[in-house]
């Protein structure tokens, strides 16, 4: 057994495309149409047929209630691998994307936590 699809409840379909193509540097995997949302996946650019990321509208109470918990809480709804944090936290910085949290050591990991536009925080960590 092994991971091949999670979600991300996202606000604006559209959006989080752009976000998490141009921003955070994902490839657009799958993009069906489905209903008046979109079966809309991404996958990392180095391993575009692994892993993917479903960015899921949250047009149901149930998702909305759980998205605005979690970023109520500060809590970030996933973590994203990087090889340098440093770096990555720069480059985003550079292009306007808001952070909560700066890298910070944790352990043998550092991480920092980014607000993705669609409603949620997500973590990016190194380590």
């Amino acid at each position: 057994m092994k991971f091949k699809l999670f979600s991300v409840y996202v606000d604006d379909q559209a959006k989080a495309l752009k976000f998490y193509t141009e921003a955070l540097g994902f490839v657009k995997k799958t993009d069906i149409p489905a209903g008046e949302a979109r079966f809309l996946t991404v996958a990392a650019t180095d391993d575009p047929d692994g892993v993917e990321l479903l960015l899921e509208p949250n047009d149901n109470p149930i998702a909305q209630t759980y998205q605005a918990a979690l970023m109520e809480a500060g809590l970030p709804v996933t973590v994203f691998a990087v090889d340098d944090i440093q770096a990555e936290y720069e480059r985003l910085k550079a292009i306007g994307v808001v952070f909560t949290q700066e890298p910070t050591a944790m352990g043998p990991v550092t991480m920092a936590t980014l607000n993705d536009t669609c409603g949620n925080l997500i973590q990016i960590a190194q380590g």
